[in-house]
């Protein structure tokens, strides 16, 4: 019998091995591994002659690179030979002292051996999942909600139950029905994951009296809550609120994550657990990577113990706030009657609703060929909704180069409002559809 996996594989998928030979031998869970829409844009929106307002990527121009390399110097110098020896799958002991005192600032009071150190809290996520979710099992989530997490819920064949929200944050009434819905179909929720402060993608946060209202909800259903907080402390304006955790230490799982505050490049994040949960993390996090980089670990432990890094966050808020305040003056400005759009506090996003008729996943193409580019809103829901609005992101571009894509983006906007009204909707217009694909996508 050949050895050759292209010729193993007979029958009715045989046409489609041709691309994939190994098309027939994937595990069932790898179905709901599909690339996602902000990484799919990726390679559009780098072109030096598109304004992208699509990745939110932090503006790392602000580090100071030369007190960073000092830290490597020394770290290598004086740490080497541990810096570059495998280390522990929970992480370094001072680096997760070091997280606790950030987590203060948000009202968190935890102990450094319920934290986790993982490779930025996209992990933290996914081992998360992995430990909690069989297949069929319930997650639920914001409506809209972080595209990643959508793909990671689908790799491990959860399904997605969205909850509803507004410029408050999700509507616990909605939150309530749904659960109870849930429960009376007899079905298996297994987590509630949220992104209650500086929402990715909609930018709102969630207001202190239905942060409360929510937590009563979870304990009431017995319901863990995921708590995703990458973005906590860039704020621009307004009172600081506390993080879910900080008042619901047994039922909240709190994520959180360097590559915002300081850069994305050291892969650092974490997760906060209680204990028990804690350890099957730790087990699992053994399993995915045996250890995590003790140079990278060492390197932003220094950081935070002899940089000033919370002046350093005051620095990173004064960048964002004059990119954010260019973009809301800017869609204030120009953007044509019946566009909406959230007002965010702080984080990177700025989420847009378009009017009736108007799709933001087949308008891209044009967009893209008008220099701007955006998210489409369908990434970031589990089922079909999301085709008005876009995610625009704030944080890389500076402010002329903002408020030059948002005019770019206006214009492309008028144009399609001027197709909708004379052809109708984007289905009958010529060379539109839903399915329209982005131009050069990977």
């Amino acid at each position: 019998m050949s050895s050759d996996p292209r010729e193993t594989h007979r029958g009715p998928s045989s046409q489609g091995s041709r691309i994939d030979p190994y098309v027939d031998a994937y595990a069932a869970r790898a179905q709901g591994m599909v690339a996602s829409e902000v990484r799919a844009l990726f390679a559009v929106a780098s072109r030096p002659e598109v304004v992208s307002l699509a990745g939110g990527m932090p503006n790392v121009s602000a580090l100071p690179t030369d007190d960073i390399g000092e830290i490597v110097r020394r770290v290598v110098t004086e740490q080497g030979p541990t810096a570059l020896q495998y280390g522990s799958a929970q992480g370094d002991p001072l680096l997760r002292e070091r997280i606790c005192e950030v987590m203060e600032l948000e009202g968190i009071d935890a102990v450094a051996d319920d934290v986790i150190v993982t490779v930025g809290s996209q992990q933290a996520l996914d081992l998360v999942t992995r430990v909690f979710v069989d297949p069929g099992d319930v997650v639920l989530a914001e409506a809209p909600t972080y595209v990643t997490a959508i793909n990671t819920f689908a790799a491990y064949q959860a399904r997605v139950e969205h909850v509803a929200m507004d410029d408050e944050g999700v509507i616990p009434e909605a939150l309530e029905e749904r659960l109870g819905r849930l429960r009376s179909a007899g079905q298996r929720v297994k987590f509630f994951y949220t992104v209650p402060t500086f929402h990715n993608p909609a930018g709102v946060t969630l207001s202190p009296q239905r942060r409360v209202r929510v937590m009563e909800i979870c304990r009431r259903f017995g319901l863990l809550v995921l708590e995703d907080n990458p973005y906590g402390l860039l704020r621009y304006e307004g009172e600081p609120v506390r993080a879910l955790r900080a008042d619901s230490p047994d039922n909240v799982i709190y994520l959180g994550s360097f590559s915002k505050t300081l850069s994305p490049g050291f892969r650092i994040g974490w997760a906060l657990a209680p204990a028990a949960v804690r350890d099957k993390l730790v087990l699992a996090a053994e399993s995915a990577m045996l250890s995590h980089s003790s140079f990278n670990q060492l390197v932003v432990g220094r950081y935070l113990a002899e940089y000033p890094w919370q002046e350093q966050i005051k620095d990173f808020n004064e960048m964002y706030r004059r990119r954010r305040d260019a973009m809301l003056g800017a869609l204030e400005a120009l953007m044509p009657e019946g566009v909406t759009w959230t007002r965010p506090q702080g984080g990177f996003f700025v989420w847009v609703t378009l009017p009736e008729g108007i799709d933001s996943k087949s308008m891209l193409p044009r967009a893209v060929g008008e220099r701007v580019a955006y998210v489409p809103g369908t990434g970031f829901f589990a089922g079909d909704d999301g085709h008005r609005n876009m995610r625009l992101s704030f944080c890389y571009p500076d402010p002329d180069q903002i408020r030059e894509g948002v005019r770019r983006l206006v214009g492309v906007i008028k144009g399609e409002i001027t197709l909708r009204d004379t052809f109708g909707s984007a289905s009958a217009r010529p060379g539109h559809g839903t399915d329209a694909p982005a131009p050069d996508l990977p």
